[in-house]
């Protein structure tokens, strides 16, 4: 699953679950695009680590929800690498209510990044991923999108919508044999989940088969796969990585 001299974008990867997949393509051979929106110095981090273990990647700025930002990264990576063979759509918050306490800003602010950066930065780099002889789409998503949470029914909504999205794309790129397929983590260890109180974390090991919550490598090596050549007749698909949750 060599990716030699693949141009890989992760965006939101200064941390979590892009960061794991930022460092595990470059640790097979990627040249890689660390995005970040306002962590610049936890993004430099990760291209320090990336290049102490013999990798290539460079850190970039960009709000995936302006257009003009994201134009402006898609120019630096093809000043430093070339055409992009491989978009990673990572970035994404949440906003957690109770849905008769959730008000349209709530609603808007993840629907802008959720959605409106998947949005952005497809069609920011698309010509890339038609173009490019192993053109790979790979979109996060989560569990969430698949059985809905409690308190979260602006998170689950982007979460399911790329599933749709996924889907239409790969048809769209089928021609071009360049691939759109979606991962759904289930609950991963990072900093997110450590600020779930203890209760509920057990609550949500109950649901879980393999009684264990992922860690960010079980996730980013099935993004590793999607990204190679050995995925290239897998595409519209949606990966579930949520140790055996029902959905």
């Amino acid at each position: 699953m060599k990716l030699d001299s693949q141009t890989c974008v992760v965006t939101g990867s200064s941390r979590g679950i892009g960061k794991g997949i930022a460092t595990e393509l470059a640790s097979h051979g990627a040249n890689v695009v660390v995005n970040y929106r306002n962590s610049e110095r936890e993004a430099y981090d990760v291209v320090d680590e990336i290049e102490a273990d013999g990798g290539t990647a460079i850190a970039v700025q960009a709000d995936v929800t302006e257009e003009d930002e994201v134009e402006a990264m898609v120019g630096r990576v093809r000043n430093a690498f070339g055409p992009t063979d491989v978009l990673v759509n990572n970035a994404g918050i949440t906003v957690d209510k109770k849905f008769d306490n959730m008000t349209r800003e709530d609603w808007d602010a993840v629907m802008d990044v959720n959605l409106g950066g998947v949005y952005n930065c497809t069609n920011a780099f698309f010509d890339d991923l038609k173009a490019a002889d192993h053109g790979r789409l790979i979109n996060i998503s989560s569990v969430v999108g698949q059985q809905g949470n409690y308190g979260q029914a602006n998170y689950a909504a982007t979460k399911s919508g790329l599933f749709g999205f996924t889907r239409t794309i790969a048809l769209e790129l089928a021609d071009t044999e360049t691939t759109a397929n979606c991962v759904s983590p289930g609950f991963v260890q990072t900093d997110m989940l450590d600020k779930v109180p203890e209760r509920v974390q057990n609550k949500i090991l109950e649901r879980i088969p393999l009684d264990r919550f992922a860690e960010v490598d079980d996730v980013a090596c099935i993004v590793r796969f999607l990204a190679s050549e050995d995925s290239s007749y897998m595409t519209g698909q949606v990966f579930g990585v949520n140790g055996g949750m029902e959905w």
